[in-house]
């Protein structure tokens, strides 16, 4: 009897565990609440975290970074790596949103300084203090 019941708990996977598992979002409750604000769309509609998924589903997607068009290749219930999940889901995204994030990405200042720019080094700062302290 267990081992039914866990049979029917694979078959039926909410959208939000889905997107959670092939990694489009950080937590769970990130998914559900993208899915509360209507950020998760079939087929134009808005859907609710509970929905089932199915595989041949097509999804639009929106996250913070990101236009997503999924389509649900496989079922995962489990996160797994990145590199492992993208195998369950195929990227329909059009080709002018992924061109768009890679120019976004590469003007995108990360706030590290650069190298040998900007604070003092030890070193530098001992020089200069050494400058200070002779000129008086």
């Amino acid at each position: 009897m267990a081992i039914f019941v866990k049979e029917m708990e694979k078959e039926k996977l909410r959208i939000d565990k889905y997107l959670w598992a092939i990694r489009l979002y950080k937590t769970r409750s990130a998914a559900s609440d993208a899915c509360d604000k209507g950020r998760v769309k079939m087929d134009g509609t808005p859907v609710k975290a509970s929905r089932v998924v199915k595989v041949g589903d097509r999804y639009e997607v929106k996250t913070d970074d990101k236009r997503w068009e999924i389509e649900v290749k496989a079922p995962l219930y489990k996160r797994v790596q990145y590199s492992e999940a993208v195998n369950f889901y195929i990227d329909h995204t059009p080709i002018e949103e992924k061109e768009r994030i890679a120019y976004q990405s590469a003007s995108f200042y990360s706030g590290k300084r650069l190298s040998k720019v900007g604070r003092p080094t030890k070193k530098e700062r001992r020089d200069i203090d050494q400058f200070l302290d002779d000129s008086e």
